[in-house]
């Protein structure tokens, strides 16, 4: 009786085939990414293929999104119950490309990292798939495991197991950002699922110590961690991309200095379309801009929270779990590349989800989203008392 109250409040309060604030919030933030990308890409696409290729970045981040889009699509088309039987094989997918991406001659090397996979036209990074099936892997084995999760041998050690070889995949490319968040998701997912805490304290105590290992043990990390803390104490060398973005982010005050003015973005903020996007964004857009960013970011994070919770109460436990490691993955991720750009965590290689340019992450994104819009569709048929 109490479901069928819940069930029925719930419903009424459906009036769409979608979630229109989800929709708006990451065309919004869509649409931002692409006239900024725009704006911090002139100057070093018209220094790399000449003033007439001024929009080259724009024009290649435009196609993404259409790759994006296109594979969006598809991805909606597809039950959540054909990606949950499906899950294992995505993450072996996943995996293998882990693997082949380390293969000299395949792997690409960009700044001393070989994260990605020539493809002719485009490189793609493995380590982005790798998100997403995890997200669904885990979620998968939460369900599987159900009666399992307290127990240390059946539950607790098999996926510990996978995520220490995806973990040192990682790590031999490096990606420590991507094995910092993909740990985290799975973390998350089984939290949500209802792993024992006893456990769930046990992981986090051997992940820190882990993470402190890696750090302290390798000197470029603990080069970076110090460059964090004061980067004005060699603004020339280790500090240099932090305090250019601290400057940017000064520049911009509370209203920006107009879209197209930034100082910073002409040669003096390394990667300031891709990782550093956010201070281009804060310099030209002010504080107003970057706490609209925000702003959308939360909202996004919230709608995917909430079609999580109705999954839920609907008795979709994998639909439930993906919807929030969506949620996580997204706003995980985007709080971690704002932290960097405001210079309050470490530098790292982390995009900022939907704004920043890069092809497998704008695509991976694209198709994360059109599950999540999947499973509000879903959730608003059973509602409806209709079959999806």
């Amino acid at each position: 009786m109490i479901y069928q109250t819940q069930h029925s409040t719930i419903k009424r309060k459906v009036d769409s085939n979608f979630d229109q604030a989800l929709i708006w919030s990451v065309l919004l933030l869509l649409s931002i990414g692409l006239v900024m990308i725009y704006s911090a890409s002139i100057a070093i696409a018209e220094a790399q293929f000449g003033p007439e290729k001024s929009g080259h970045y724009l024009i290649r981040h435009s196609a993404y999104l259409m790759v994006g889009a296109f594979f969006g699509v598809i991805a909606f088309q597809v039950p959540l119950s054909i990606w949950q039987k499906y899950s294992s094989y995505v993450f072996i997918i996943a995996a293998t490309l882990l693997i082949v991406v380390l293969i000299p001659g395949i792997g690409h090397t960009v700044n001393g990292s070989q994260r990605w996979i020539q493809l002719y036209i485009v490189n793609f990074q493995p380590s982005e798939l790798m998100k997403f099936a995890m997200i669904l892997y885990a979620a998968d084995y939460v369900n599987r495991k159900a009666i399992d999760l307290d127990h240390f041998l059946r539950g607790f050690l098999p996926i510990t197991a996978i995520l220490a070889i995806v973990g040192f995949l990682l790590l031999m490319e490096p990606d420590f950002g991507a094995f910092f968040v993909i740990t985290a998701l799975a973390m998350s997912i089984l939290f949500l699922g209802g792993v024992s805490l006893r456990i769930f304290i046990g992981l986090i105590v051997i992940l820190v110590v882990g993470l402190y290992v890696l750090i302290t043990f390798w000197d470029y990390r603990l080069v970076r961690v110090v460059s964090f803390l004061d980067p004005w104490s060699d603004p020339y060398g280790k500090g240099y991309q932090l305090s250019h973005a601290l400057i940017a982010f000064g520049r911009g005050e509370w209203l920006g200095i107009g879209l197209g003015g930034s100082v910073e973005k002409l040669f003096y903020l390394p990667e300031a379309h891709t990782d550093f996007l956010l201070s281009v964004l804060a310099e030209e857009l002010g504080f107003v801009g970057v706490a609209i960013v925000i702003a959308l970011f939360i909202w996004l994070i919230m709608r995917a929270f909430i079609i999580g919770g109705l999954a839920a109460k609907l008795e979709q436990p994998f639909s439930a779990l993906v919807a929030k490691g969506i949620a996580i993955w997204i706003g995980l991720q985007a709080m971690i590349n704002i932290g960097v750009n405001m210079g309050v965590l470490p530098t790292k290689g982390l995009t900022l989800p939907l704004l920043s340019f890069g092809g497998s992450s704008i695509t991976v994104n694209c198709i994360a989203l059109a599950v999540l819009l999947r499973i509000d569709w879903e959730n608003r048929k059973k509602l409806r008392g209709l079959s999806v």
